[in-house]
């Protein structure tokens, strides 16, 4: 069952923005509708959306995240086999695969190429046959500590 969008919606577009299959129509400040044959069930419109309007396959309401927090592949490359599959599973098109280290390992791996593009719905590993993907949560960024801070603290 595709995600579907409320009466709660605003009209914003955040949705519309971020869907890698170009299944969300609507116009500004009305009510926007998700195409239930294009949807691919990804989940990037639930966490986008600021007026909590998208309900996702199993009838519940999508929370909003905020975009630094949703999940980022990470690879275990002594696991991988360099299929590619992952790369064919990405609606996003953010994974690519590197170029093989030197001779003696003609192994190219893949990597997140494109992080900012990363919409966090998982297809990549979920798709790996090998387990070689898994999903975290990135750590929080350390606030910048102003110089006038650090010398304080060394007082």
């Amino acid at each position: 069952m595709p995600f579907t969008i409320n009466e709660a919606c605003t009209g914003c577009g955040a949705c519309l923005k971020v869907c890698p299959a170009g299944a969300i129509s609507g116009e500004k400040k009305k009510l926007h509708a998700i195409d239930a044959a294009a949807c691919i069930e990804c989940g990037a419109c639930g966490r986008t959306c600021p007026s909590v309007a998208v309900i996702d396959q199993y009838g519940k309401t999508a929370a909003m995240a905020k975009r630094s927090r949703w999940e980022k592949p990470e690879f275990k490359h002594e696991a991988c086999m360099s299929c590619t599959i992952c790369i064919d599973a990405c609606p996003a098109h953010c994974l690519e695969m590197s170029e093989a280290k030197d001779s003696g390992n003609t192994h190219a791996y893949p990597y997140l190429k494109a992080e900012k593009a990363c919409i966090g719905c998982g297809f990549c590993a979920a798709e790996c046959p090998v387990d070689a993907i898994f999903m975290r949560t990135p750590a929080p960024r350390e606030a910048k500590v102003s110089s006038d801070a650090v010398k304080e603290a060394a007082q």
